[in-house]
């Protein structure tokens, strides 16, 4: 195994996200692809590109689950390394880099047609150029290269949308009688058959919605802002790319359309004639710069992640997994811009971008095997934000469809994907097998028919349950707030403290006093586990459903486990001041998970054992467990803004919506706030929320302050 990676910022939101997923989506598929489609299958193309979008979900569930599961650079590499094993990760990550850097490239070189509309330029310089200046902008960082997608993409987007609504109200305006007879007739020109090998040819349309991916481990909350972002790129292209080919087969005379290497322009000048000059050409030419531009960009950053992903597991130079001062993987962005660059000079980009598309989908084939043996490896960690409906039958479907598809596209690229699978296997052998000791969840599969696991997997996952964090579900402060507070002194011995918080832990769960303390005593619970310096938790999942309860115990001056020796030497172990015992139902056990992780990155803050020491009540030992963004105090009469509270009840409140009032701290007691519980001055409330829900509460309570 390698040493601890360079990490990458967590900057990336919604729509930096959805940029990029729609940015890897549109270029040649609607701008130079329609004609062509229309070629082979005739009107019923606006269908192909309506069944393909359907025929994508399979894929976009899988990697929406897989994604908020295990958010990582490297996207497809990482998710099927981890679930497969390396050997196939390897073919996994040099395949989708090669099968990325091949589209970018192609999307640089497709500029061209459009571009020379207005301009005689070389394409290829062109091609090189912007290879260049988007590789340096992807060095100078992520936040910068996401706000240049931003700006293409909503560029696009927009002239998009006032192109379709134009060309919907031009073909309303036509005879839609003959329109029907003389452009959709016969809807089929070459049969099913036609039909569904223009499905396979342009399904590779929307391959790039699960790039995404591998910028995971660059989003804030992935388990909410991946699948929101692809569910809404997805629907975007369906949107843009049905009504834009329907209005192209509407308006465009058949033979000219199946030729045509512009078609949204040629499409443009039938309705775009309100324009003045030559002003609807050029807006459809800056959205076809914009789209292979994004095109171009989106593919950069994510296939850069690669090699650097790989990098980091050993089964490439090291090198590529640094992570530079603008806190970007530099010599893994250098790499892919060097590779589009041999590709853009020696290669016909054309042709061999063409046969990536069956790549892309022996990728999508195996995304949704990972699902499978992920979710039957029976790994706790595993803890996606998003699950994937209809399991395993989804999965199957979307199987079943890239093997067919694969099939449809011909001998040629099935025999370069073979090539390339080949390869990657090679290198593995030679290079990587010798470095890496992983094999995958696909270990914890054969463990069920008793064969080994794959405990570095583990260990690994339980890291990235602790950096995904608590979900907005998990009642973590209303944990901490009702825990029981235990004061001990140095000379108490654990067995007892344990017994004693069996004691709280049973009356809380309505478990019997003797069946919680075995429960904490058994041969996994035996001692303690340190989870930060002065710090130690036990814990424990029950076989039935309840509410997860914590007690919390401080010990005055610290205890070691270990006992004094008969010579008087210090012990060696550090002296423990905190012990934390959490206990829950098995069947939370990600939340269960995502607690514990949780609390151990709070022990492990600075100061922690020093502010639990130095609290001088309960309430404020509770406090040093809370999220301080996720809590809002108010003192009824000494908040002069807050007083409007005294005398009314809990349930009377108008609180912001997310936000609630779990407990009320009285005359040194904490009582549980019900909606008839009353509020007195004096009482203090602890409001909890999302931070940005509490943001709302606070400028409520401003306004109503100044209003005063």
């Amino acid at each position: 195994m390698t040493d601890q990676p360079d990490t990458l910022k967590k900057q990336l939101r919604l729509w930096d996200v959805y940029a990029l997923a729609t940015g890897a989506m549109f270029s040649s598929g609607f701008f130079l692809l329609p004609g062509l489609a229309a070629a082979e299958t005739g009107p019923s193309v606006v269908l192909a590109y309506l069944v393909s979008g359907l025929v994508v979900l399979p894929t976009l569930f899988s990697m929406a689950e897989l994604a908020t599961a295990l958010p990582r650079s490297g996207g497809s590499y990482y998710i099927i390394d981890r679930s497969l094993g390396p050997m196939v990760g390897t073919i996994g990550g040099i395949g989708s880099w090669l099968a990325l850097v091949l589209k970018s490239a192609f999307a640089l070189i497709g500029m061209g047609a459009y571009v020379a509309l207005f301009f005689d330029v070389d394409i290829l310089y062109v091609a090189i150029g912007l290879t260049l200046a988007l590789g340096f902008l992807n060095v100078v960082g992520a936040k910068e290269t996401t706000l240049l997608q931003k700006i293409l993409i909503f560029a696009l987007v927009g002239i998009m949308c006032l192109y379709i609504l134009q060309g919907v109200l031009h073909v309303f305006s036509l005879d839609l009688e003959k329109v029907v007879r003389e452009q959709f007739t016969p809807l089929f020109s070459h049969g099913t058959y036609g039909f569904f090998a223009t499905v396979g040819m342009v399904f590779v349309s929307y391959a790039g919605l699960t790039k995404v991916a591998s910028i995971a481990e660059e989003v804030e909350s992935p388990g909410r802002t991946i699948p929101s972002a692809m569910f809404l790129a997805l629907a975007t292209s369906v949107a843009v790319y049905v009504l834009g080919v329907t209005i192209m087969v509407a308006v465009l005379d058949p033979d000219a359309f199946r030729e045509d290497l512009t078609p949204v322009a040629t499409a443009g000048e039938a309705f775009l004639d309100w324009l003045p000059g030559e002003a609807g050409r050029i807006l459809v030419v800056v959205a076809a710069v914009a789209a292979f531009a994004s095109t171009g960009n989106a593919g950069i950053m994510s296939a850069s992640r690669y090699p650097m992903a790989m990098g980091r597991d050993g089964l490439v130079w090291p090198a590529f997994a640094k992570v530079g001062k603008p806190g970007t993987p530099h010599w893994a962005v250098a790499a892919t811009v060097g590779m589009m660059l041999v590709i853009l000079i020696g290669f016909n980009v054309s042709e061999v971008a063409k046969l990536a598309s069956a790549f892309q989908l022996l990728l999508f084939g195996l995304l949704n095997l990972s699902v499978i043996v992920m979710r039957e490896s029976r790994i706790e960690e595993y803890d996606p934000g998003f699950r994937s409906p209809f399991y395993p039958w989804m999965q199957v479907a979307g199987i079943l469809v890239s093997v067919i598809l694969i099939f449809e596209m011909g001998l040629l690229p099935f025999l370069f994907t073979l090539l390339v699978c080949m390869g990657a296997v090679g290198w593995y052998k030679v290079y990587g097998e010798k470095r890496t000791d992983r094999h995958g969840a696909i270990f914890h599969v054969h463990a069920e028919l008793g064969k080994q696991k794959d405990e570095d997997l583990e260990q690994e996952m339980r890291g990235i349950l602790g950096e995904k964090g608590l979900r907005k579900e998990d009642p973590y402060e209303e944990l901490v707030f009702r825990a029981e507070v235990m004061e001990e002194d140095s000379g108490a011995e654990f067995e007892v403290m344990r017994n004693q918080a069996a004691n709280v832990l049973a009356r809380r769960t309505g478990i019997a006093r003797d069946a919680m303390r075995d429960l904490l005593s058994d041969e996994e619970n035996a001692a303690p586990i340190p989870i930060a310096p002065g710090v130690a938790l036990i814990h424990a999942r029950l076989e039935r459903e309840t509410e997860p309860e914590l007690v919390l115990v401080r010990v005055e001056e610290g205890y070691s486990a270990r006992r004094l020796p008969a010579d008087g030497e210090l012990p060696r172990e550090p002296r423990v001041f905190a012990l934390l015992f959490l206990v829950s139902s098995m069947e939370e056990s990600g939340q269960h998970l995502r607690i514990l992780a949780h609390l151990t990155e709070k022990a492990g803050e600075e100061k922690f054992v020093e502010r639990w020491c130095a609290a001088e009540d309960e309430e404020e030992l509770r406090e040093v467990l809370l999220r301080e963004d996720h809590v809002v105090k108010l003192t009824l009469g000494s908040d002069r803004h807050a007083d409007r509270f005294i005398g009314r009840r809990v349930g009377e409140l108008d609180l912001p919506e997310g936000c609630r009032l779990p407990v009320i701290r009285r005359e040194g007691d904490l009582l549980a706030a019900t909606e008839d519980t009353p509020l007195r001055e004096g009482d203090r409330l602890y409001i909890i929320g999302e931070p940005d829900d509490l943001k709302d509460l606070d400028e409520d309570e401003k306004d109503d302050a100044s209003e005063a």
